[in-house]
């Protein structure tokens, strides 16, 4: 599955990177980067669950 950000929507509130370090991270300037744009089996439910934690809901999943 490919994860998709609508940086529009983001707040860059953290919570997506206390879900899933693996994946989303802060930058310096306090602006979300996506490590990796396709989810693997390993962090699969740790993706999913920053798409649920999104205030914005601003992470979707693509098939």
């Amino acid at each position: 599955m490919k994860i998709k950000v609508d940086f529009d929507l983001c707040e860059s509130n953290a919570l997506c990177e206390a879900m899933a370090p693996e994946v989303f991270e802060l930058d310096d300037d306090d602006y979300l980067v996506v490590k990796s744009e396709e989810t693997t089996p390993e962090n699969l439910e740790n993706v999913k669950r920053a798409v649920a934690a999104c205030p914005r809901a601003a992470i979707s999943l693509e098939d």
